[in-house]
């Protein structure tokens, strides 16, 4: 399959800037797989939409501010976008993503790899300032990403919501508030460890999923950490030629439980994200009983492909040529989605992060 399938024409402007005032304001595109008809709804439609034998899994990784912005010795500016730390086991569980910290010469010092902008100018040994209580040194800037050692005192994760800034995606043409330290997060997100959010669950509000549980659809949850694996851009002329790096996930013994008692009942199993997505379609593949599981998964799912356990989505508009849309259009079914792409864009739907969403059934 060739990348250029997975194109489409988008007018800039129907890219969000801005959230909603309100969450469950999005509009919602309802595709119907069986009879290939498309309904203009709004997410706030979402309880009225779902059958009472349906379920719901939901990823709860939460953002943390992931994008550093400082100085070099000279004066030149740096940004960091930080991917992993290169300290901890990456099986480790939901905490993983956050490194042990070590004392050295009355400083803790922890390492991350990272995205660099402007990388060309990051050498080995080169020192970055970022505030009063937080430094860094390069240790390694070979290959698409640098590895740089923090020097502070303290504790590391508080420092980062001090200093560091919400990781909006670049197609946001806008700096951060701190408004987006709320709205570009799940309200339902308890374990920190992405560098983007699982967007398709930034319209849920808790009177929406209480609305949900009272007409007796349940909802679980399951973790995965967005990395970059998520959002790195296809630069292979095959689908098949991508590759997506590897993210941790977690499925907890009473969200397994849960999710295998919905299915022997004979419930739809609705993912609420691509995330979602990937993590129970593995978890499918590499756990015979179903049970509870912590690991890393760098599942890419790409037309064709049999979904064994997901048999709805909720997601939002993704970007042309990327992995997020091969998700899509598996699922969906390539003709299909580009016909429910084109219509979102001649109804003016908002797309990306911040924008509407639609519920494939």
């Amino acid at each position: 399959m060739k990348i250029s399938d997975l194109d489409y024409d988008l007018p800039e402007e129907l890219i969000a800037q801005e959230p909603l005032p309100e969450r469950t304001a999005s509009r919602m595109m309802l595709a119907r797989k069986g009879s290939g008809k498309i309904e203009d709804l709004h997410f706030r439609d979402l309880p009225d939409v779902l059958e009472p034998s349906d379920f719901l899994v939901l990823n709860d990784s939460a953002v943390f501010p992931a994008r550093l912005i400082g100085r070099r010795p000279g004066g030149g500016r740096v940004e960091l976008l930080l991917l992993r730390s290169q300290m901890t086991e990456s099986t480790a569980g939901p905490a993983a993503e956050f490194p042990v910290e070590r004392e050295v010469e009355n400083r803790n010092h922890v390492v991350w790899e990272a995205l660099a902008r402007p990388k060309r100018k990051l050498r080995k040994g080169i020192e970055l300032i970022f505030s009063d209580e937080l430094r860094a040194k390069v240790v390694d800037s070979a290959g698409e990403t640098v590895t740089v050692m923090f020097s502070f005192a303290g504790d590391f994760e508080s420092i980062l919501d001090r200093t560091a800034h919400v990781p909006l995606p670049p197609y946001i043409r806008r700096a951060d508030s701190e408004r987006d330290r709320a709205r570009y997060q799940t309200v339902y997100a308890v374990k920190r460890g992405s560098i983007a959010a699982p967007t398709a669950g930034l319209h849920f509000t808790g009177a929406v999923l209480d609305e949900l549980r009272k007409r007796g659809i349940p909802c679980f949850f399951v973790t995965l950490h967005v990395g970059y694996g998520t959002f790195r851009p296809v630069k292979t002329e095959t689908v098949e030629g991508h590759k997506i790096d590897p993210e941790t996930f977690f499925l907890s013994s009473e969200a397994a439980a849960g999710i295998r008692d919905a299915l022997k009942a004979g419930r739809r199993l609705v993912a609420v994200g691509t995330t979602t997505t990937r993590v129970l379609e593995y978890w499918k593949r590499s756990s015979k009983d179903l049970g509870p599981a912590v690991g890393q998964t760098d599942l890419f799912i790409y037309p064709p492909f049999d979904f064994e356990l997901v048999g709805g989505l909720l997601t939002n508009f993704h970007l042309p040529r990327s992995s997020l849309f091969a998700l899509v259009c598996a699922f969906l079914g390539t003709e299909f989605a580009g016909r429910c792409y084109q219509h979102a864009v001649e109804r003016r739907y908002r797309f990306y992060s911040y924008g509407d969403c639609m519920l494939i059934l």
